[in-house]
């Protein structure tokens, strides 16, 4: 009986030591699915143009000839123009809280975002999760601002 006691025991550390990588794997895939940056399917918010946003004060649809890598993540671009200025400053036209919604970042928690509920507040890109939540977000974004500051990026662990 002696020999089967010692292969339970080595059978349970094996499987402890299974669980504990199988956890470490999930807490991994998590930060990259919910990631720093939103993107979807590996694009940034959703295939629009962020440059564009401050040339036209619209989203632009981007075009997938003129992708870019940042961040781990594909960013699209209408023309070839803002793909360079984007490559030569991402930081200036990257949207803030990594594109997900600015009034759940404000709020604590960490939510999806719109291309079309931006906002762009002292020279800042800002997306929110719709064109409502933009709306109630605006109506407070100087507070929900700070406090996504403080939020940010720790609301991606309670996603």
């Amino acid at each position: 009986m002696q020999p089967l006691t010692h292969w339970k025991r080595l059978l349970g550390s094996f499987v402890a030591l299974l669980l504990i990588t199988a956890l470490s794997l999930a807490w991994h895939w998590r930060m990259i699915a919910f990631g720093p940056v939103y993107a979807s399917g590996g694009v940034a918010i959703n295939g629009y143009d962020p440059v564009a946003y401050f040339d036209e004060n619209r989203p632009v649809a981007g075009r997938a000839e003129l992708a870019y890598e940042h961040d781990g993540v594909t960013w699209l671009f209408s023309n070839p123009q803002r793909r360079e200025r984007f490559s030569a400053n991402p930081d200036r036209y990257l949207p803030q809280f990594g594109g997900y919604c600015a009034y759940a970042v404000g709020s604590g928690y960490s939510a999806r975002s719109d291309p079309a509920a931006f906002s762009i507040v002292e020279n800042k890109l800002y997306l929110n999760f719709d064109l409502a939540t933009r709306e109630a977000w605006m109506q407070n974004a100087a507070a929900l601002i700070e406090a996504g500051e403080q939020n940010w990026p720790g609301v991606l662990l309670g996603h």
